[in-house]
């Protein structure tokens, strides 16, 4: 067989349709002619078909219209036909906001793909406030996925807006995609019932539907973040609202708010607030060691951005624990600071506190809880399985002046609200850290008793090395392989199936090191970029580390930084991401989902 080469020219198919456009202008060989809206366009009836699946199929050898030299197409407008015949002759669809509903009607009807693909992409790109609704509801019209998910999306963080400028606009949005918005997890700066309001408003600009589809949507409404007074004035609010399914909805609601200590463990959908689940709350710390504050900040960590909650904590607190349970932060033990007065001169209080705050994002509110049995601070706490245990600690003693460093353990049962008690640990600890993984309880380091120094943690020769681990089923404590370096009042925290132990105090390194429980060893990694203590420090979905201010040495002296740390644990490296509004030191932190 003989050889031969295969050579495509480019520019061939360029040619082919810049001829038949030439031929088209020309009115040059055309032998069939489309009729729109009295406007008439002569075409080539081969590359029609060519082109389009509903030409192929129109002119087949079986149809009236193989032969008809001309054809009428009523259900499109001049503008979108013209829109196509161009695409189809050169490869460039004109297109643009207003054109794009006629376009795209001509482009699917005429079952063009490619022009619906590119109309889509349009769509998508476009997406703002201002159109949002109307491309949704003409990407539902023409089953268009992907921008759809899109437009759902856009008005779901565009809600706020939407709702006082343009709410002529949400009340003639389709109901598939009224019920998707209804469904998001964020929906920025709105309340429940402004969504509430919104529903049944659509429901009176779009109804009667029947009993099922007005049920459908209502469903999609969560009555656990309204509050319990408004909650029972919804029920004769609307007539949709009678229905028995949505009754006992509302009365599902009421019976949530009532539970009191369990709401954490009885969340479901409709109590779980709309907002972003991975802010990372600062609870507490200040400019100053000794003079904490009261003033809470949430971190974006996509936008790096920090803003203050309209709510303080009740009290000053340093040394204290935080977690977050179901969607409320939990704010345990801790020294109370307070400002007093003796002999008629101002001073400072300080008392070990037992008291345990909770609050409430949904409302805005806080609540105290049943107190500890034990007064605790420089103590670690820990969740697991929506069970919060305290661990270790100290607190004065009737002196004042002297402190005792405790063993016990307690844990709070959310079902009763009240905390029990569980293993003691061997030897009492304070200062020291504490894991969760694989539902069991590490802590490591700390210290047992106030030895040696003017401040307890001014002497790392005193600081432990040692690890204990606790499976929650037994009653006893067991050791584990201790770290390289003792450590007081440092940070654990669990990424990716490891521990990783983080600086303490008056450390003269700065190594860090992560714990691999299947082997039960330690392996030192990249040191943090300065060495600091105090600081706040959190997990993130991602795998990686936060570390938020601290304190440090400089020329002989703490300086409290205002760095904000991130630390890869995939890649072992740290690099520094933005900096707080203000120097900040003895900070605790959680991931809590916030109200945007």
């Amino acid at each position: 067989m003989d050889s031969y080469s295969l050579l495509y020219s480019s520019s061939h198919r360029t040619r082919l349709l810049a001829g038949f456009q030439h031929l088209r202008s020309e009115g040059n060989m055309c032998d069939v002619v489309l009729e729109v809206g009295g406007v008439s366009y002569p075409c080539h009836r081969a590359l029609l078909a060519s082109s389009s699946e509903y030409f192929w199929a129109l002119f087949g050898e079986t149809t009236a219209e193989r032969l008809a030299g001309s054809i009428s197409l009523p259900a499109l407008t001049p503008e979108g036909l013209d829109a196509i015949l161009d695409f189809l002759y050169s490869g460039w669809l004109r297109i643009s906001s207003p054109t794009l509903p006629v376009v795209l009607e001509a482009a699917r009807y005429l079952q063009v793909e490619t022009a619906v693909s590119i109309c889509e992409r349009f769509l998508t790109d476009g997406l703002n406030t201002d159109n949002c609704c109307c491309y949704a509801n003409l990407a539902e019209h023409h089953a268009l996925s992907d921008a759809l998910e899109a437009a759902n999306q856009t008005i779901a963080m565009e809600m706020g807006t939407l709702l006082k400028e343009s709410r002529n606009d949400l009340l003639g949005l389709n109901i598939q995609s009224l019920m998707v918005v209804l469904d998001a997890d964020e929906i920025p700066g709105v309340k429940e019932v402004e969504l509430i309001k919104l529903a049944l408003d659509w429901l009176d600009e779009n109804g009667p539907l029947p009993l099922l589809k007005s049920n459908l949507l209502l469903s999609h409404l969560r009555f656990g973040l309204v509050a319990p007074s408004d909650l029972k004035d919804l029920s004769h609010a609307h007539r949709a609202m009678a229905t028995p399914l949505i009754r006992s909805q509302l009365t599902r609601a009421l019976e949530y708010h009532r539970l009191g200590s369990a709401q954490p463990i009885r969340q479901s959908k409709q109590s779980t607030l709309r907002g972003s689940p991975n802010r990372v709350l600062l609870v507490g710390g200040g400019s100053s060691p000794d003079w904490p504050e009261q003033q809470m900040l949430s971190f974006d960590p996509r936008s790096r951005k920090f803003s203050p909650l309209s709510s303080s904590l009740p009290l000053r607190l340093r040394n204290h624990c935080v977690c977050s349970v179901g969607g409320f932060l939990f704010v345990i033990g801790g020294k109370e600071v307070k400002e007093g007065d003796e002999n008629g001169k101002k001073c400072v209080t300080v008392a070990t506190s037992k008291q345990v705050w909770r609050y409430d994002p949904r409302f805005d509110h806080w609540e105290t809880m049943e107190s500890m049995l034990e007064r605790r601070e420089k103590f670690t706490c820990c969740v697991v399985d929506d069970v919060i245990y305290a661990i270790g600690g100290r607190h004065a003693r009737p002196d004042g002046n002297t402190h005792t460093s405790i063993a016990s353990v307690e844990f709070y049962d959310m079902a009763t609200g009240a905390w029990r008690r569980g293993a003691t640990m061997p030897h009492p600890l304070y200062g020291h850290a504490s894991a969760v993984l694989d539902n069991g309880v590490y802590v490591s380091g700390g210290r047992s008793a106030n030895q040696g120094g003017s401040y307890p943690g001014d002497n790392p020769d005193n600081h432990s090395r040692e690890v204990l681990f606790w499976d929650l089923k037994g009653r006893v404590w067991e050791k584990r392989a201790s770290m390289s370096i003792g450590r007081f009042s440092h940070r654990m925290a669990t990424a990716q199936g490891y521990i990783y132990a983080l600086l303490g105090m008056y450390e003269p390194f700065c190594d860090i090191e992560q714990y691999d429980s299947e082997s039960d060893h330690w392996t030192r990694l990249r040191p943090l970029l300065t060495g600091s203590f105090n600081y706040g420090v959190v997990s993130m979905p991602s795998g990686n580390l936060l570390v938020f201010g601290g304190r440090r040495w400089s020329d002989g002296q703490e300086v409290i930084v205002k760095s904000v740390l991130e630390y890869d644990t995939k890649t072992d490296r740290w690099r520094e991401i933005c900096q707080l509004p203000r120097p900040l030191t003895g900070t605790e932190c959680t991931l809590l989902p916030l109200p945007d």
